[in-house]
């Protein structure tokens, strides 16, 4: 993993109240839940709101999933930031609910906000993946990631949102690749 620090953090998800809790919003959550323990504040800005905390700037599109790389790419461009420094913070179901992935690069394995970050700025962005799990028989792909978060899975959401916010901190102090081999262990 490339050692650049990073200074932005792109968290996916839909704006608007409809989506607020739900598992698509994954990202948005992370970043609320960072924003929340270092005292930051939501600012409006152009295609999003954005967050300043330390040396590192946050940014939650308001472009709905599919549209993130054009919003993503406009911050980017007004910051003069470059994608060595970026990490993008998304929902991924092949991990289960509780579970967390660091990784830099990869297919956008059917998330489509990941997909169009991909196609406006390039395949080599890092990545925190936060799992939502698999929707069980009967649900859409669709239906699943736009649900909210069930009572009894409340405790493993604000478990993995906190263990997420630390894990930017660990990556911001020790770098990709040494907070890679923590986050990406199963929680204990």
């Amino acid at each position: 993993m490339s050692t650049a620090p990073v200074q932005l953090i792109v968290g996916l998800g839909n704006p608007g109240p409809n989506y607020t809790a739900t598992r698509h919003n994954a990202g948005f959550l992370v970043l609320d839940r960072y924003v929340e323990r270092h005292g930051g504040r939501w600012r409006r800005g152009r295609g999003g709101v954005y967050a300043n905390v330390g040396s590192l700037k946050l940014f939650k599109p308001h472009s709905f999933m599919n549209r993130s790389g054009v919003a993503t790419q406009a911050f980017m461009n007004r910051n003069r930031l470059k994608i060595e420094g970026l990490l993008i913070v998304h929902d991924d179901m092949d991990l289960p609910l509780g579970r967390l992935r660091l990784k830099r690069g990869g297919g956008a394995g059917g998330q489509k906000g990941v997909a169009d970050i991909t196609r406006a700025i390039g395949p080599d962005t890092l990545r925190l993946k936060v799992g939502v799990g698999r929707p069980s028989d009967g649900w859409t792909v669709e239906r699943w990631v736009l649900s909210k978060f069930r009572s009894d899975e409340q405790d493993a959401l604000r478990e993995v949102l906190d263990r997420a916010a630390e894990g930017i901190d660990l990556i911001k102090r020790d770098g990709a690749e040494l907070a890679a081999n923590r986050l990406n262990q199963a929680p204990s």
